[in-house]
């Protein structure tokens, strides 16, 4: 069984998902976060083609720890999520994630228009490495 990863945006979701030996996280996809029947039925896809025993949400947090406005609507997506996916969720500190993302994308050279579509499922990624080695 596998670890999926996602990164909550208001645009799109990042999704990356762990090799069955839970060792090694890979940027899968991203999907558009609305309309969320359409976001539903592709996780379901991604799920029922490689299955997961949890799933790691990011939490936003600001910089000293606090909570803002962001996590608001991460909860609410985890609510929602929860009603449509049995698979268990879990929550990990996200902060900084998108930002070393785009430091990656930057430094691979990648073109500004492919780095938008590309740091949400890097920051997914991300996101699932420090769960994975935090595991290990």
């Amino acid at each position: 069984m596998r670890i999926l990863a996602l990164d909550h945006g208001t645009v799109r979701v990042g999704v990356a998902i762990s090799d069955e030996l839970k060792m090694i996280a890979q940027p899968l996809e991203f999907i558009p976060a609305e309309p969320f029947a359409k976001f539903i039925e592709r996780l379901q896809q991604i799920i029922a083609e490689k299955p997961v025993e949890l799933i790691i949400v990011g939490m936003p947090r600001n910089m000293d720890g606090s909570y803002g406005p962001a996590t608001e609507k991460v909860q609410a997506f985890i609510v929602k999520l929860k009603e449509a996916i049995p698979t268990p969720i879990k929550t990990l500190d996200e902060r900084l994630t998108s930002v070393q993302a785009n430091r990656m994308l930057i430094q691979a050279d990648v073109r500004r228009d492919k780095r938008k579509q590309t740091v949400d499922k890097m920051a997914a990624a991300i996101l699932l490495q420090s769960h994975l080695d935090s595991i290990a």
